[in-house]
């Protein structure tokens, strides 16, 4: 079982998306991130409502509308997607389970139960350890090291295919709006 749901690597590769070939952010519909990845439309919709929530994106209007980065992309790091997404999860729970040792026989001695529990300090480190790697990480970090492994017209291609959907929403939007309907009332 993973810490992280499905939503946290959705939303890390739908911002990755986001950034353009300068690294700066170029803006998608949810709609078109879903189908360019292969994932669910109405379940990365709530991913975004809870990025736009934290303030990782907003929301772009018209016709060639959707999202776009709400800060640089290396101003946003994995840990502030994760807890976007996920909110902020503890590795462990600690059930201070040291008191319950049977030779205390109900009454743990105090030598017992000073200090932190050693069990839940190093899982706490391991924790801080995580949550660190995670904020060192940002969006333009894995960004680049996509660019870095995808051959060089990836990017563009990328870049083509979403420019190429909001042109046909804005000429099937546009062409909407310049067709005069006729309503035939006679008999």
């Amino acid at each position: 079982m993973s810490l992280y749901s499905a939503g946290v690597e959705y939303g890390i590769h739908c911002l990755i998306f986001l950034v353009g070939e300068g690294g700066e952010s170029r803006d998608a519909s949810v709609r078109d991130l879903a189908e360019l990845q292969g994932v669910p439309a109405d379940y990365l919709a709530k991913i975004f409502t809870k990025l736009a929530k934290s303030a990782l994106v907003v929301a772009t209007e018209g016709v060639k509308g959707g999202f776009k980065l709400a800060r640089p992309a290396d101003e946003i790091s994995l840990l502030d997607i994760v807890n976007a997404i996920d909110g902020r999860k503890l590795i462990f729970d600690c059930r201070e389970i040291r008191s319950r040792c049977a030779l205390f026989d109900g009454t743990p001695p105090e030598w017992a139960m000073d200090g932190y529990c050693s069990v839940h300090a190093a899982m706490m480190t391991a924790q801080k350890r995580m949550e660190d790697a995670l904020a060192q990480q940002t969006v333009l970090d894995l960004a680049r090291k996509v660019g870095r492994k995808s051959p060089a017209e990836f990017t563009h291609q990328v870049d083509t295919w979403i420019k190429n959907r909001r042109e046909k929403k804005s000429s099937v939007k546009a062409s909407d709006e310049q067709q005069i309907h006729i309503i035939d009332i006679s008999d």
